[in-house]
């Protein structure tokens, strides 16, 4: 995949903070020293304050080192995507000794995690629901685990916003990796990822 992001800096703080963010997302960036030419492939370049004037580009991020790096790449793929809020936001949610979380923009995965307790898990539906503005949105939780699964549903329901739509849906044909033997399953992560995409009540 071309890169469509490029981070032009010498901070070593911000480089570390966006560069780790971006690698944790498996997104492709190009890495620029402030002054250099940018290729005319790059959408978006993100840069600190200070070496902003070194930029010549017309759509430029600006990231401050004690920021959330997650915040402007989550603005930086919006613009790449045309897009200045999605029509639906739909959070995936694979319960088990492992919590799989996907979030999803009008179809597409903006990111997928894994996370090792129900708190965590939750924290993190409450931050993507936060960064990512959608008209719509909703929470499918799968059912493998159903005493988790309405827990989870319970505590949500009292934290996001009160359009939000909560469903347990199936998790049948979530976790199997296609064309494989029975044996063979698929990382939670992927699994919610599924189950945004296909989990039905």
């Amino acid at each position: 995949m071309r890169s469509r992001i490029a981070v032009a800096t010498v901070s070593g703080r911000a480089y570390y903070w966006l560069a780790n963010e971006l690698n944790r997302r498996k997104i492709p960036f190009l890495s620029l020293i402030p002054g250099e030419d940018v290729p005319p492939s790059i959408r978006v370049v993100i840069t600190t304050e200070d070496e902003s004037k070194r930029i010549d580009h017309p759509c430029i991020l600006i990231y401050t080192p004690d920021d959330d790096p997650a915040d402007v790449i989550d603005e930086a793929i919006r613009i790449i995507k045309n897009k200045k809020i999605y029509e639906e936001l739909v959070v995936g949610v694979d319960p088990g000794k492992t919590f799989g979380v996907a979030v999803l923009g009008d179809g597409e995965v903006l990111e997928k995690m894994e996370k090792p307790t129900l708190e965590t898990a939750i924290d993190a539906i409450l931050t993507a629901i936060k960064r990512h503005p959608a008209r719509a949105r909703r929470i499918k939780i799968g059912d493998g685990m159903p005493d988790i699964a309405e827990e989870m549903a319970g505590r949500l329901q009292i934290a996001v916003p009160k359009d939000t739509l909560i469903e347990i849906v199936s998790e049948a044909k979530t976790s199997s990796m296609k064309g494989e033997g029975s044996g063979k399953k698929i990382s939670d992560a992927d699994a919610a990822v599924n189950i945004a995409k296909k989990g039905k009540i």
